[in-house]
């Protein structure tokens, strides 16, 4: 890294973090002003929900790229590094473009902030999502895929209209600032749905569906629902993933290998199609567009094994609905007999709802802790999962390295069928994915 990229990086890491919001569209709606509104230079697919935006967005890309079209895509958090929030063509930007971008529009942020608008200079996200439009605008591309960051109606990316507006299962998350029912968090959700767009429903709860569709009659929009338009047909375990059957625009359509693990995956894949149909007017995709898609898709740490011996897996989930599924996945996919497992969260989770769902998975919970001001002290998090699954099966180990090194030796200690599973948070995964794929000279003589 840089000395000029890192002291970009501290500069935007100085503006309020992403967990502190100020809900407006007025700061990044006048910032997109002063830079000739890069945010409508190509067609938008908006992806919101509480589960799989990023995954589905991942799959989206893929499939718009295996058609021929230049793509933007913009997601968050990141795992490690900021570059990897704006992807063209599939790959992130470089940290020379990210440094590019930044340059060309700081004297107009500093602009924006000068003018307060609701008492605060602008959020490092609204920041974040104005270099990825200013990104998109210079490539250019032919369609932008924009995950939402927290919400809808205020988030930044909605300074967008959505040409497709998906919807990915919506439960209860970040209530702090969405509400604490399902109806109030898909009213906030639902407000990407604008006077143009296509709506894109996968699998709901009935409040959510229920919010969702009225938004919809209100604009008068179409809608494409999963069950009714369009849905999975059947899955098969494959070697690397899972060969999926799913009903489209164009008819039932099989044998399409998707190289990811899990039904929520593969509902995730179902969802993106029926996105790119709805972005092409309502016709089918060519079976053959999915297939190559499908094999161009990546996404790191969605129950991703990162080691061998022992098998060693991280997952970003951090929610009861996202942690549900992945046991659900690893199970399937892994068969971990027995399976350790290695937890952070962010204290402002459902941290014993969470602990409760794995506990009856896991023999023995390591207790750590990510790098993150908003991450619960291990010390704590030990002490929650003690009440759950007594002192005997849990371990308090604060330094993540050494908390992997300890599920290491239990692994080892347990048998060949042993296994790790490494989740929690998004900060957790992005910190141990570094240290077990990309490791630094001082972490390459670990046992991971």
């Amino acid at each position: 890294m840089t000395s000029t990229h890192a002291h970009i990086l501290e500069q935007l890491n100085r503006r309020w973090p992403e967990n502190k919001v100020g809900p407006s569209l007025e700061r990044i709606s006048a910032l997109m002003g002063l830079l000739g509104e890069p945010q409508r230079s190509a067609p938008v697919i908006q992806i919101t929900g509480t589960n799989g935006k990023g995954s589905t967005a991942i799959i989206i890309d893929a499939l718009l790229r295996a058609q021929g079209l230049r793509t933007g895509r913009y997601t968050s958090p990141h795992l490690v590094d900021p570059c990897e929030r704006i992807s063209v063509d599939g790959q992130p930007i470089s940290a020379d473009d990210f440094d590019a971008v930044w340059e060309d529009i700081a004297p107009y942020v500093a602009m924006v902030d000068e003018r307060a608008i609701d008492g605060i200079a602008m959020t490092g996200f609204e920041v974040m999502t104005a270099m990825a439009f200013a990104a998109f605008a210079d490539a250019p591309v032919d369609v932008m895929v924009l995950e939402v960051g927290m919400g809808g109606a205020w988030d930044a990316t909605n300074v967008a209209d959505a040409q497709v507006a998906v919807f990915t299962p919506i439960s209860l998350d970040h209530m702090d600032y969405l509400g604490d029912t399902i109806d109030q968090i898909a009213a906030e959700k639902a407000g990407i749905i604008s006077p143009d767009s296509h709506v894109v429903i996968a699998g709901q709860n009935i409040e959510a569906a229920r919010v969702i569709l009225t938004r919809a009659a209100q604009m008068g929009v179409p809608v494409s629902r999963e069950g009714v338009d369009f849905a999975l047909l059947d899955r098969q375990l494959a070697v690397g993933g899972q060969v999926i059957r799913l009903e489209s625009a164009g008819g039932p359509i099989g044998d399409l290998f998707l190289p990811l693990y899990g039904e929520a995956m593969a509902r995730n894949a179902v969802t993106a199609v029926a996105a790119v149909e709805a972005l092409g007017g309502g016709r089918g995709v060519d079976p053959a567009v999915m297939l190559e898609g499908f094999a161009e898709v990546v996404a790191p740490a969605r129950t991703e094994l990162v080691h061998a011996s022992p098998p060693i897996v991280i997952d970003t989930c951090h929610n009861p609905e996202g942690v549900a599924s992945t046991l659900d996945t690893v199970d399937e996919a892994y068969a971990f007999a027995p399976q350790i497992g290695v937890w952070a969260m962010m204290a402002d989770k459902q941290i014993d709802e969470v602990l409760t769902l794995v506990e009856p998975r896991v023999s023995t919970l390591v207790a750590t802790q990510a790098v993150s001001t908003r991450a619960m002290p291990a010390v704590e998090l030990g002490r929650r999962a003690v009440q759950i699954f007594g002192p005997e099966r849990v371990v308090v180990v604060e330094d993540l390295p050494d908390a992997i090194e300890q599920a290491v030796r239990l692994a080892d200690d347990a048998g060949p069928g042993a296994g790790i599973l490494l989740a929690g948070s998004v900060a957790l995964a992005g910190q141990a994915r570094q240290l077990l794929i990309h490791p630094s000279p001082t972490d390459e003589e670990r046992p991971a």
